[in-house]
């Protein structure tokens, strides 16, 4: 039986959409779920008071949302189309947002900046590792760094944020 050679709109297709996530893309997709329903609900107990918070603060929930929502679909769904690249650009320019934004949220460490903004700078490198990689055709070094960016920036990092009487912790009273 002879073959017929794909032609090049099957071959795109199949690039497209013939991708398939990981275990990892799974794990990481519920944990930005959670972590979104968490602070969802943590702005929704602190609702009150968010109006008298620093404008970082309401930048930071905002672009973080933004991360958050697209993470999941930007690591389950087909890659290398022109959705995958525009919500690519969005999702990066929120966590580049969300990165300087945290350089003037400065409430633990008396005024001063804490470990926690060395993370923002390593996020800020990440962010420009994985638009190179992905523009050089890099995919698994582009992979490895959008892994490590959802592990470390948001979901380690943010599970910090509902610690240690933090925001979202006194919002949500868990220390209770």
């Amino acid at each position: 039986m002879a073959t017929r050679a794909a032609s090049s709109a099957e071959l795109q297709t199949r690039k497209m959409w013939g991708y398939k996530p990981g275990p990892m893309d799974y794990v990481l997709s519920i944990g930005c779920f959670l972590m979104l329903g968490a602070m969802i609900l943590a702005v929704w107990r602190g609702r009150e008071q968010v109006a008298s918070v620093p404008f970082t603060y309401p930048i930071h929930f905002i672009t973080l949302g933004v991360v958050l929502t697209l993470t999941p679909i930007l690591l389950l769904r087909a890659k290398g189309d022109r959705l995958h690249r525009v919500l690519g650009y969005v999702w990066i320019g929120s966590m580049v947002t969300t990165a300087i934004d945290s350089f003037f949220i400065r409430d633990i460490n008396d005024g001063g900046f804490s470990p926690i903004h060395l993370l923002s700078i390593l996020t800020l490198f990440v962010s420009w590792r994985i638009v190179a990689s992905a523009r050089k055709g890099d995919h698994a070094a582009h992979r490895k760094h959008v892994h490590g960016i959802v592990i470390g920036a948001l979901l380690i990092a943010g599970s910090f944020t509902f610690m240690f009487g933090r925001l979202f912790d006194i919002w949500l009273d868990l220390g209770a």
